[in-house]
């Protein structure tokens, strides 16, 4: 018997060849036996790749429109991005991304070392070319005598230079330092809106201090400190306070009221030949709006829509030419873990000597002295 070549296909007995198993799909690679065994015919479509093709042209031309896009976007309202981390600017009201604007700088809570986000509202202002008016939104009982003359002193400078109106909102309380502020407003009729139950004035000043002398000596506590003068220890609450020391404490009283009414008849022509209007309202007592309008402490009562309205005027706005803008203090993480409840700075102990060291306020407060700085 010959021997069989493997290679060889088998037959029948009868010499046909037995039909082939699992054949290849037509449209399956062949092998192309005369190019060698490694060579493959592909006879897949080209269509896919075409459109492949086009779909990455089409994505390319749209991301080169969107750049473009967003180039003449940051270009054309640029002064609405934010350039200081520390303050942001959001609209309020009116027509957005409008030429011109007016601006609410708000002044709220404690008035205390003047250069906090109150001023920084005022700085922003001040360098914004599309800013026609300002409406100032006070919320404040006030603070301390020089915190409030700084904050008094950049706004008058700002409508001063700026040549801007500036228009007053009273929330729920303008008093006392708030209300000093609020004598910026601009020298003209209907600038100063109070909110209906909203209360304003406390004109006055104050300088808290509590005598613990007796309760010392009852534990047996002596205050030895040694000091330069008698009079350099006055105000110390460890000791009773002479007649001389409260005559001299009570001088600088005086000078600061006086400062505060001058500052009053300054932005209240009405009672710069009334001086019988004016002490009647500087009495440290506060007002609902309807009593300060009554007594001429303030113009209108209202909110802050007829603030606005009232600025756009002045400004010789048209309804639809401006936007309202406010400005907000950045969120932090502090905020988003403590729900915005976090202080700013933890008390120690410099904080607890600025509470107890003597301070003149233009406050309305029942116990100023234990206020934190």
């Amino acid at each position: 018997m010959e021997p069989q070549d493997p290679n060889a296909n088998p037959t029948s007995p009868t010499g046909d060849s037995p039909p082939q198993r699992n054949a290849p799909p037509t449209n399956t690679p062949q092998r192309d036996m005369r190019h060698g065994p490694s060579m493959v015919v592909v006879r897949s479509s080209v269509v896919p790749m075409v459109l492949m093709l086009m779909l990455c042209i089409f994505l390319g031309i749209a991301l080169i429109v969107s750049v473009i896009f967003n180039i003449y976007s940051a270009a054309a309202y640029a002064e609405y991005f934010q350039t200081d981390p520390n303050i942001q600017e959001a609209f309020h009201s009116g027509t957005q991304f409008a030429d011109k604007k007016i601006a609410i700088i708000s002044l709220t809570g404690m008035i205390m070392q003047g250069d906090g986000f109150t001023k920084r509202q005022i700085d922003r202002v001040r360098d914004d070319d599309r800013v026609e008016a300002v409406v100032l939104r006070v919320d404040s009982p006030g603070g301390s005598v020089s915190g409030t003359d700084y904050i008094y002193h950049h706004l008058k400078r700002l409508r001063d230079e700026k040549k801007v109106p500036i228009v007053v909102s009273m929330g729920s309380m303008a008093a006392s330092g708030g209300y000093y502020a609020s004598m910026a407003c601009s020298n003209e009729e209907r600038v100063i809106f109070c909110e209906p139950t909203g209360i304003t004035g406390s004109i006055g000043v104050i300088i808290p201090r509590y005598d613990l002398s007796e309760m010392l000596e009852k534990i047996h506590v002596e205050d030895e400190s040694i000091v330069s003068h008698p009079y350099k220890e006055m105000m110390s609450m460890t000791k009773e306070m002479t007649p001389e020391e409260r005559r001299r404490v009570q001088q600088l009283v005086d000078e600061m009221f006086n400062r505060f009414k001058d500052i009053v008849r300054e932005g209240r022509p009405q009672f710069a030949n009334d001086e019988e209007a004016l002490n009647q309202v500087a009495t440290g007592e506060v007002f609902t709006g309807q009593q300060a309008k009554d007594l001429m402490l303030v113009d209108d009562v209202g909110f802050i829509e007829d603030a606005i309205e009232r600025a756009a005027e002045l400004a010789k706005l048209n309804s639809d030419d401006y936007s309202v803008v406010e400005f907000k203090r950045p969120a932090t993480l502090a905020d988003a873990l403590t729900g915005g409840v976090a202080q700013s700075h933890p008390l120690g102990s410099e904080q607890i000597f600025e509470m107890t060291t003597p301070r003149a306020y233009y406050l309305y407060s029942g116990l100023p002295g234990f206020v934190p700085q």
